[in-house]
């Protein structure tokens, strides 16, 4: 059994299931499809109701699929990949560094998940139980470059369909406008490091 292996897979991949399901069912604290929607529309990700639904499924499937070491590249390129949107669309403009709402977080997320891939799932993982304990370096890279395109794609298809919204269109922008200093948009706006999605839907 490889002991450190396991160990980030169950925490970085039980983590990413946590931000999944408080974006999907608010669960832990989270804001649920609701205010997820209101966030990815603040975020000019649209349409948002969609965005909101690929970014908790991909966060909750891929955090499983790490955390049980299954199709490891496949499950890494999926989280790698919402950790560049997150860094693009909320942290970079506030520097690097995670006490100013940085993208320092995100970057250890993103290198922790090339690394796994690198390395290997280890044992026991259902990669290993299929003769595939180890990955190499270049599905670790081939994992980067897929976790960046599909972000770029997703940020891309995301502007385009601001654009294409009717301005009089029913929108989950309406609701950030009566509510401009609220938390969905702090979490916007990158005050929640490495994840914006995770304010309290509570108040």
């Amino acid at each position: 059994m490889k002991i450190g292996r396991l160990a980030a897979r169950v925490v970085i991949g039980g983590l990413f299931v946590g931000h999944g399901t408080q974006k999907l069912f608010g669960w832990f604290g989270g804001p649920g499809l609701d205010g997820t929607e209101q966030m990815m529309g603040a975020l000019k990700m649209k349409p948002a109701r969609r965005n909101a639904i690929a970014a908790g499924a991909t966060e909750t499937v891929g955090g499983a699929m790490l955390v049980l070491g299954a199709a490891t590249p496949l499950a890494a390129s999926s989280l790698i990949g919402t950790m560049f949107t997150a860094i693009r669309k909320v942290h970079q403009p506030n520097g690097v560094w995670n006490t100013q709402g940085g993208w320092e977080y995100n970057a250890v997320l993103i290198a922790a998940s090339a690394a796994l891939v690198d390395a290997g799932p280890g044992r026991p993982s259902v990669d290993a139980a299929l003769g595939r304990e180890e990955w190499g370096p270049g599905w670790a890279l081939g994992a980067l470059a897929l976790g960046a395109g599909a972000s770029a794609l997703a940020i891309e298809l995301g502007r385009r369909g601001h654009a294409l919204e009717p301005s009089d269109a029913p929108s989950a922008d309406r609701a950030l406008a009566d509510d401009p200093d609220g938390e969905v948009v702090e979490a916007a706006v990158g005050d929640t490091p490495g994840d914006p999605a995770t304010v309290n839907s509570e108040g």
